[in-house]
């Protein structure tokens, strides 16, 4: 049997706090959740492992060090109202901190629910957000989500404002691309 309240501890310690992930609540948050509840069984001993772990079929988890990035760059805030897609262990760190998490994990992953959302954040990464998912966004609201088109994805958030909807790229990831989400490319002459 597995020690995770260790792993859990070792985590925080190596993956987490020395990615300059600086706010405490998320350390906090992430030293208390059962990241293994979250995988299949035969996967759960990789649970706390520095690596994307599939829970379903064309999903998985980011890597702690990435979700703990991606969560501290979108700044969540108790009471806020979030969307978590393909999400379930950020959504269970969102829920820690104090916000109201709707999931939306099924087939259909570009359509939002309604909204507006404070917060919306991806666990898997896509070629580009929908434009779905930036139009559920709440004024000042903020989305997460590693947009990857090639070897290595960039983390960016998208914060919508009274003029529309800015992006900023804020650290590399490498997490597999969702099903169905890959990059479109167009034709171009040469």
């Amino acid at each position: 049997m597995a020690d995770f309240a260790a792993a859990r501890l070792n985590m925080v310690e190596s993956q987490v706090r020395p990615a300059d992930v600086t706010d405490v609540r998320l350390h906090d948050a992430m030293r208390t959740l059962n990241r293994e509840d979250y995988l299949p069984a035969a996967k759960s001993h990789l649970a706390y492992a520095d690596i994307a772990v599939e829970y379903a079929p064309g999903r998985s988890l980011l890597k702690p060090r990435d979700v703990a990035k991606l969560l501290q760059s979108v700044r969540p805030m108790p009471g806020e109202r979030a969307l978590a897609i393909a999400a379930p262990y950020a959504a269970a760190v969102l829920e820690k901190l104090g916000l109201t998490v709707t999931r939306l994990d099924g087939e259909d992953l570009t359509q939002a629910p309604d909204g507006p959302f404070d917060l919306i954040v991806c666990e898997g990464a896509v070629g580009r957000a929908p434009a779905s998912w930036l139009a559920a966004l709440a004024l000042r609201g903020r989305l997460g989500v590693v947009e990857r088109d090639g070897p290595v994805g960039k983390a960016c958030v998208y914060l919508r404002a009274e003029d529309g909807v800015a992006r900023r790229e804020d650290f590399d990831a490498t997490p597999p691309v969702m099903a169905g989400f890959a990059a479109e490319h167009g034709f171009a002459f040469e």
